[in-house]
C-alpha cells in the first residue's frame, strides 16, 4: 500500500509540473521572429466573403485582422500580394486578383491599394510587412471566366504548361525567369515593403496519378548543357532565386529575402546528406534546393514548414528542427508552424500543447530565430486555444525581429531631449522626443522603442518586459501612456531603431517623481 501510495504521489506530482509548464510563461527572448501568414487565395485569410467587395468593410476587417495578432505578440505579417499570376496591388504589370474584386482585371471601388493600406497599418503597430509571393502558379483553375482578357497566361500562351488542373509558369524559359522578377521588382520599386517571401510552390506538387511534369520539350530546347532533367529543373530554380536577390539588393538592400520551402530537404536513404525522415522531398520533387540558396548567401532567411509533430514516424518535428539547425550558414533560420492542423485527430495533433511545446524547444536551440504560422485565420479562431497560449503566455511581452548584421551592423544615434508631461489626474503620461542626428552610415531613424520602468528598478533593456511602444516611422516622436497605476511612479527612456532593427543607444531618462530625473549616467543594461 505505501508504494501504491508513493507512486501515486509521485504521477501526481509529474502532472502538476507538466501543467505548470504550460500555464507559467517561459523567459521571452528579445528579438524573435513571430510572423503569420495571410493567405488571400481563395479568401482563406482575408477579404472573406462576408465582406464581399465592399472596400471599407475590407479595410476594417484587415485592421482587426492584424490588432488581433498584434496583441497576440506578432512582430511580422506576411501577405501573400500575388496570388495566381495577379494583383493584391496597383502599381505593377499584372491584373487585379478576382479574391479582391470578384473579377480578375477589375480594380476596388472606391479605389484604394491594399498592398499601401497594409503596411502603413503594419508599421504603426511596430510589424514588418514582407509581399509573399507565389512565382509560378498562374491560376488555381480552367475556368475560362477567371481569366481577364488581358492575363499573362492569354498573351504569352507559350510559357504556360497546365498540370493538375491549373497553369504554371514553365521555369525552364529564360524569359518566364525574367518576367518573374520584373513583377516582382514592381514591387520592390514602388512599395516600402520589409521583405520578398516565396513559399514552397515551385515546380508542381505530384498529382493523384503522379503524372509527369510536361516540360521535356523546353528541355530539348533550353538544356544549358546539362544532361539530367532534375539537375536542369533545379538549376532553373536555383537562376531565378539567385537573379531575383541580386536584383533586390541592388534596388533596396535593406529589403529582406527569405523562402519557405516545404520541411524535408532531402531524406537521408536517398542523400547521405539529407534527415532521418522519410517523406516528400523537396529537393527531388519541387526541385527546390533551399540549403544551397541559403549556403551560397542568396537568401537572408529559410523558413522551411515543419507542419509535423514531435516523433511523428515519418519525419518529426524534433529531427527536422536539429537537421536545419546545421544548414543555416550564417544566416536566419525560422520555423513554419502548422497551427492549420491543431484540431486534427491525428497522432500527434490531439495533443492540444503541440505548438506551445514546439515554440518552448525552438527557444532552447542555438540557430533557430522565430516561428511563422499557417495561417492567420487558425491564429484568429484560437484554434485549440493557440492564440490564448501566445497572447497570455509565449508572446506576452514584446519583441523585435533579430538584426542581419550581413545587410547592416551600425545602430542608429540614439534620440534625444526626451520630456515628459504628466495629465493632472495622473492617468496618462505624455512624452516627446527628438529625432537622432544621422549615424557613420548615413541613416538617421526608422523607427522607435519606448521602455517604461518602475521607480527604483534597474533599467534594463534587455528584458522585453520592459517594453511598452514600437512604432516604425521615423516622425512618430511622442507617445501616450495610459497604461498606469496612479499610485506608482514611472520612468522612460526611448531608443531609435534603423531599417534593419539595429537599436540605439537609450535617450536622456525623464520620471513622473518631479522631485527627482534619473541621471543620464545610471547604469543601464542592454542587450541586442
Amino acid at each position: 500500500m505505501r508504494i501504491k501510495h508513493v507512486l501515486h504521489l509521485l504521477g501526481v506530482f509529474f502532472l502538476i509540473a507538466s501543467t505548470a509548464q504550460l500555464l507559467f510563461a517561459q523567459p521571452s527572448p528579445k528579438r524573435e521572429v513571430r510572423g503569420v501568414w495571410i493567405a488571400t487565395i481563395g479568401n482563406i485569410d482575408w477579404p472573406t466573403v462576408a465582406t464581399g467587395t465592399n472596400v471599407e468593410k475590407q479595410k476594417q476587417e484587415l485592421i482587426q485582422i492584424l490588432d488581433q495578432h498584434k496583441k497576440s505578440g506578432m512582430n511580422t505579417i506576411l501577405f501573400q500580394i500575388r496570388p495566381a499570376a495577379d494583383a493584391f496591388y496597383g502599381r505593377g504589370r499584372e491584373g487585379w486578383s478576382r479574391y479582391l474584386t470578384g473579377k480578375q482585371g477589375k480594380a476596388p471601388e472606391p479605389f484604394y491599394d491594399p498592398l499601401d493600406f497594409i503596411i502603413a497599418e503594419c508599421h504603426k503597430r511596430g510589424m514588418e510587412l514582407h509581399a509573399w509571393i507565389n512565382p509560378y502558379r498562374a491560376s488555381t483553375t480552367l475556368n475560362p471566366n477567371h481569366f481577364s482578357e488581358d492575363h499573362i497566361t492569354k498573351k504569352k500562351p507559350e510559357w504556360f504548361f497546365t498540370y493538375a488542373g491549373k497553369k504554371l509558369f514553365n521555369p525552364g524559359i529564360p524569359e518566364v525567369r525574367q518576367y518573374i522578377i520584373d513583377v516582382i521588382m514592381d514591387v520592390v520599386s514602388n512599395y516600402d515593403i520589409d521583405g520578398v517571401h516565396f513559399d514552397d510552390y515551385f515546380y508542381p506538387y505530384p498529382d493523384s496519378r503522379n503524372t509527369a511534369i510536361p516540360d521535356r520539350l523546353t528541355f530539348g530546347q533550353y538544356s544549358n548543357n546539362f544532361s539530367n532533367i532534375e539537375d536542369w529543373r533545379r538549376n532553373n530554380v536555383d537562376v531565378l532565386i539567385h537573379d531575383l536577390g541580386v536584383a533586390i539588393k541592388a534596388k533596396k538592400p535593406y529589403v529582406k529575402y527569405g523562402v519557405s520551402p516545404f520541411g524535408i530537404w532531402d531524406n537521408k536513404d536517398a542523400n547521405r546528406d539529407g534527415s532521418n525522415t522519410h517523406g516528400l522531398s523537396g529537393y527531388r520533387t519541387l526541385f527546390a534546393d533551399g540549403v544551397k540558396w541559403i549556403k551560397e548567401g542568396w537568401i537572408d532567411y529559410i523558413n522551411p514548414q515543419i507542419y509535423f509533430p514531435f516523433q511523428n514516424r515519418a519525419a518529426a518535428y524534433e529531427i527536422l528542427v536539429e537537421w536545419w539547425q546545421h544548414h543555416t550558414y550564417g544566416r536566419h533560420f525560422y520555423i513554419g508552424h502548422g497551427a492549420y492542423r491543431v484540431n486534427e485527430q491525428k497522432p500527434g495533433w490531439t495533443d492540444r500543447s503541440q505548438i506551445p511545446r514546439q515554440i518552448r524547444f525552438l527557444r532552447e536551440q542555438q540557430n533557430v530565430q522565430g516561428s511563422i504560422f499557417f495561417s492567420s485565420k487558425s491564429l484568429t479562431d484560437n484554434l485549440a486555444g493557440l492564440q490564448d497560449s501566445l497572447q497570455r503566455n509565449l508572446y506576452k511581452t514584446s519583441a523585435l525581429p533579430p538584426t542581419m548584421p550581413w545587410i547592416d551592423s551600425i545602430p542608429p544615434n540614439a534620440p534625444f531631449g526626451l520630456q515628459l508631461r504628466s495629465s493632472e489626474n495622473t492617468k496618462l503620461n505624455h512624452l516627446v522626443w527628438q529625432k537622432p542626428d544621422r549615424a557613420s552610415d548615413g541613416q538617421s531613424a526608422y523607427g522607435y522603442i519606448v521602455y517604461r520602468f518602475k521607480e527604483g528598478d534597474q533599467p534594463d533593456l534587455s528584458n522585453s518586459k520592459n517594453i511598452i511602444h514600437i512604432s516604425y516611422n521615423e516622425d512618430d516622436l511622442q507617445f501616450d501612456d495610459s497604461d498606469l497605476d496612479i499610485n506608482q511612479q514611472y520612468y522612460y527612456m526611448v531608443t531609435a531603431l534603423d531599417r534593419m532593427k539595429n537599436e540605439s543607444e537609450p535617450s536622456n531618462i525623464r520620471s513622473t517623481q518631479k522631485t527627482h530625473l534619473y541621471s543620464t549616467n545610471q547604469e543601464v543594461t542592454r542587450q541586442q
